[in-house]
């Protein structure tokens, strides 16, 4: 017979003792990360998302830590390894979704195709500045009339002699106002290309987004481009099809499926708090049968939620991750995410929907994150065919 399991003393933060299978480098990084998003990021985020702004100074801040396509080798990138990324994102989406977006499109779709699909000349120009954060840059996929459809896009580029001319409209496009490069797909006579566009180029604009409900940390814009002339070496020489933008908003959903869990932490480490002090028939709510199923529930989902997600970045780092586990991670992280939130705003009661405490803030953000880089029904389908071999898509 096995040794007898006895009561013991569990961290309600860490209740499966997750820590312990991180090494000295991964706990270094994260604590570091943590205290940079108590410090520069907590005591104002609110703020930011009443009044529905980002500080663009903040991405020097986060390049100095190199946080900024972290994931990346050489051209002044950290070159971390996939799972120290992936706690970085989670420790940055504890603080608010908007902020660890903000770093996913800076490195994973802005730098990571100029990185893996662009010449060395556009290597050398755009990455040590966009790591330093002392350039920003934005990926324009998805348009008015083309989200889970990329292929349907109808931003079109065409040769003009040595040049290229760029027509069309990108929606949704995180960081577009404030970007000084955007990384452009459009169709071409030769398929899908993608594009290096300085935002200074003519005929280039962006508009902000307003009447956001979520993500309001986080700058949205839509983007217009009228004629914009570039020349022939602005095109990324490394790709041709939609295998390009798919391959980057892999590289963000990887970066999604360990950020979510940051904001049910947040979430739920709120509703234990708040459930322990708040007195009511002169007892903390914590002691009813029905709050602490809820504190068990959100509990259960982080844990489980972390533990997908740092066995995802094992297999990464081994080199064995495919892309539907992602989806995999994608598709249940952030669904278990959501119904934290919403758990741990039903706790928190008229409490749980000021800016006082987090979660109102990380429960609207999550219905974002729920649709972008991949509806959830996309997901699903996505695992539907790995699984059953038969596509349900078109």
């Amino acid at each position: 017979m096995g040794a007898t399991i006895r009561p013991g003393d569990h961290d309600p933060l860490d209740f499966l003792g997750i820590d312990a299978l991180l090494d000295d480098e991964e706990r270094l990084l994260r604590d570091t990360v943590r205290r940079f998003v108590a410090e520069r990021i907590l005591p104002d985020v609110a703020t930011w998302f009443e009044r529905g702004t980002f500080p663009k100074e903040m991405a020097k801040e986060m390049g100095a830590l190199g946080l900024l396509g972290m994931h990346l080798e050489g051209y002044g990138c950290a070159g971390t390894t996939a799972t120290q990324y992936g706690l970085a994102c989670t420790e940055l989406e504890y603080g608010d979704s908007g902020v660890r977006s903000f770093v996913s499109v800076q490195g994973s779709l802005a730098m990571f195709p100029i990185w893996a699909f662009g010449s060395e000349e556009q290597k050398r120009q755009w990455l040590p500045p966009m790591a330093a954060g002392e350039a920003i840059g934005c990926f324009g996929l998805t348009e008015p009339d083309a989200g889970s459809d990329p292929g349907s896009m109808r931003t079109h580029a065409r040769r003009d002699g040595p040049d290229w001319i760029l027509n069309g409209t990108k929606m949704w496009i995180t960081n577009g106002s404030i970007a000084d490069v955007a990384v452009v797909w459009a169709q071409t006579d030769e398929g899908i290309r993608g594009f290096v566009v300085p935002t200074d180029t003519p005929g280039f604009t962006a508009n902000e987004v307003g009447g956001k409900m979520s993500l309001r940390a986080s700058i949205t814009s839509e983007l217009v481009l009228t004629d914009v002339r570039l020349p022939g070496d602005a095109v990324l020489p490394g790709v041709v099809g939609l295998k390009g933008p798919l391959s980057c908003l892999n590289e963000a959903r990887f970066g999604i499926l360990f950020g979510a869990m940051g904001a049910a932490r947040a979430c739920y480490e709120a509703a234990l708090g708040y459930a322990r002090e708040r007195i009511q028939f002169s007892k903390p709510i914590a002691s009813f049968q029905l709050t602490q199923r809820k504190l068990v529930e959100m509990m259960v989902a982080v844990n489980r939620g972390m533990l997908v997600a740092l066995h995802l970045g094992r297999r990464r780092d081994a080199g064995t991750l495919t892309a539907e586990q992602v989806s995999f991670g994608k598709f249940d992280n952030v669904r278990q995410a959501l119904e934290v939130a919403r758990t741990a705003r039903s706790i928190l009661g008229a409490n749980g929907i000021t800016l006082e405490y987090p979660v109102i803030r990380h429960m609207t953000n999550l219905e974002s994150v729920y649709t972008y880089e991949g509806t959830n029904e996309i997901h699903t389908l996505v695992l539907g065919e790995a699984i059953t071999g038969i596509s349900a898509f078109g």
